[in-house]
């Protein structure tokens, strides 16, 4: 049986790998594979949407009340529309985060 903290730490690797999982050398930024992915006119972008939608599942599954559920699939459906304008979305992706 799948217990809390294992589906807690999936979720937690997925939403890094996603947000935050490279350091842009010489600063302390950091972005994660959303704006590198979304490069990929439509299917980068629809991809990272999918693999958001993965932690909304993982949520839902966990009984994260309604509310939240419906505001996290409209972050994702912001990420997914605004990341899709080329350039700009990808500079929007860099900066915003999801999840």
């Amino acid at each position: 049986m799948d217990t809390e903290p294992a589906a807690l730490g999936r979720i937690r690797t997925v939403a890094h790998i996603l947000d935050e999982s490279v350091r842009i050398p010489g600063t302390t930024l950091r972005i994660g594979l959303d704006p590198i992915i979304g490069l990929l006119p439509v299917a980068g972008d629809f991809a990272t949407a999918v693999c958001s939608l993965y932690i909304v599942a993982e949520a839902v599954r966990l009984g994260v009340p309604k509310q939240t559920v419906v505001r996290l699939l409209a972050n994702i459906v912001v990420d997914a529309v605004l990341g899709s304008v080329p350039v700009v979305g990808d500079l929007f992706d860099a900066y915003w985060k999801a999840t």
